[in-house]
Order: C-alpha cells, then sequence, then structure tokens
C-alpha cells in the first residue's frame, strides 16, 4: 500500500492536474498562522479543497483543527498567510461576508438557537440569501424529514442528532459553495451518524466540504483526501486509500 506524503514545514501539496484543470480550487490556505494571544495554535500551514470535493481533517484534540475552522470562517484573526476562496482572498473579510460569499458553517457543538423552533433556526440559516426561495427549505427536509415533523418544537428539546441534524441543515437552507462541518459525528448515536454520513457523501460533486472528523472510519468512507493535522501543522495527507492505517494511528491514537 502506497504510504501518505508527509508535509514539511509550510509546504502545500498540489492536487492533480487533472482536479485542477477540471474544477479549480474551492479553498487554498497558504502559510496560515493563528494565535490566541501569544500563542500561536496554527503555525504556517496550508491545505486545499478542490470543486465538489470533502476533504476530511483528522488530528488528537488540541491539534488546532477548530481553530483552523473558524479562521476560515472569520472569527479568528489571522496573524500571516491567505485564505483564498474560489481564487479571491477573502483574509480580510468579515464572517458575515464569507457567509453571503458561499460559506457554511456547522460548529463543533451544533451552535443552534435552542429557544427558537426547528422552523426558526432554519429560517436564520436563510440570512446569508438574497432571495431565499422553498426549495432550498424543502431540500432540507428530504435530507433530514425528522425535522420537518418537529418543526415547530423548541430546538432545545431535540435529541443530540437531532439537533446534530438541524444544525447542518440550517448551513445548507443558503446551499454554500463550500460547507465547513466540525465534527458532526461528536456524541451521536450510531444510527444517525449513518444518516449524516449520507448526507456528507450526496454532497459529493454538488458542492465541497471541510470536515473536521475524529473517527477514522468515517473520515476515510467519505473523504475524498484527508489531512493530518499535529500541533499545529499538516504532517500527513493523501487519498484514503493510500493512506496507511498505522501512519494515521500514530497520529490519532491518545
Amino acid at each position: 500500500m502506497t504510504v501518505g506524503l508527509a508535509l514539511q514545514s509550510s509546504s502545500l501539496p498540489t492536487a492533480p492536474t487533472d482536479v485542477l484543470a477540471a474544477s479549480g480550487q474551492a479553498l487554498t490556505l497558504r502559510d496560515v498562522r493563528v494565535s490566541y494571544g501569544e500563542s500561536i495554535v496554527v503555525d504556517a500551514t496550508g491545505l486545499e479543497v478542490p470543486q465538489g470535493q470533502i476533504v476530511c481533517l483528522l488530528g488528537r484534540n488540541g491539534a488546532g483543527k477548530t481553530t483552523l475552522m473558524k479562521a476560515i470562517m472569520g472569527t479568528l484573526p489571522l496573524r500571516g498567510g491567505s485564505i483564498m476562496l474560489n481564487g479571491r482572498d477573502i483574509r480580510s473579510w468579515a464572517p458575515y461576508k464569507r457567509a453571503r460569499a458561499g460559506i457554511g458553517y456547522v460548529p463543533q457543538g451544533r451552535g443552534i438557537f435552542p429557544y427558537l423552533t426547528v422552523m426558526e433556526n432554519l429560517l436564520i440559516g436563510l440570512e446569508p440569501v438574497e432571495r431565499p426561495t422553498h426549495e432550498a427549505m424543502d431540500e432540507a427536509f428530504s435530507l433530514f424529514p425528522v425535522l420537518k415533523d418537529m418543526a415547530r418544537r423548541t430546538a432545545g428539546l431535540l435529541s443530540g442528532g437531532q439537533q446534530q441534524q438541524l444544525a447542518i441543515a440550517r448551513a445548507m437552507v443558503a446551499r454554500p459553495k463550500l460547507l465547513l462541518l466540525d465534527e458532526p459525528t461528536e456524541g451521536i448515536q450510531p444510527s444517525i451518524v449513518e444518516q449524516i454520513e449520507e448526507v456528507i457523501a450526496s454532497l459529493r460533486g454538488k458542492m465541497s466540504v471541510l470536515l473536521v472528523e475524529q473517527f477514522l472510519d468515517f473520515a476515510l468512507s467519505v473523504g475524498d483526501h484527508c489531512y493530518v493535522m499535529e500541533s499545529g501543522r499538516m504532517v500527513l495527507h493523501g487519498e484514503p486509500q493510500t493512506l496507511e492505517r498505522s501512519q494515521l494511528q500514530r497520529y490519532l491514537s491518545v
């Protein structure tokens, strides 16, 4: 089995020529540095998310994955590097402008509004859309039928798995070009994990996805490409079939 590529310093892997020619990159990070105060959490790292592909970001707790997602969304400032969305440098853009440009974000912990109804949460997801349509809402309900049945229920009364479905649906009603998912399977029962896996896999070719995940099997089953992060840097990347499990476990084991 071919060994995955190890990343040195701030080097950024190059996507296959045919992929670049056919679709280009939805997201490109180069030499990104992010800190909390004087503590550098993400240190001169990069990745690429090709158009229409699902890219998984793996790593132990504290590796810098969530910090990197927040930097992409603009809720944490960069100390260096660039963030390119469909070829445009969005480094200085406010989060709302990034959302309007087509980034959907499902944060770790879901981030739903617990005192609002399911429908009200979904309507908030339409805020970045200039001309919202009923079709987008219908698509969300077709992906997660339970939400239609519970549309008038207070979101905080849903189970953890249902809240996660709501969080994903709320991001998707805006029909983003790039969907950021931060550990969508955390604390979720297996039956809903399977449903979320099916939904994510169904997005391939329709939108680009950057998925932070700790469950190795889940990531390898849905990802077109995987990155592994350690201490704020990318240390390994490759297509799932090229990555040796022993290498991955070296960076993921506690």
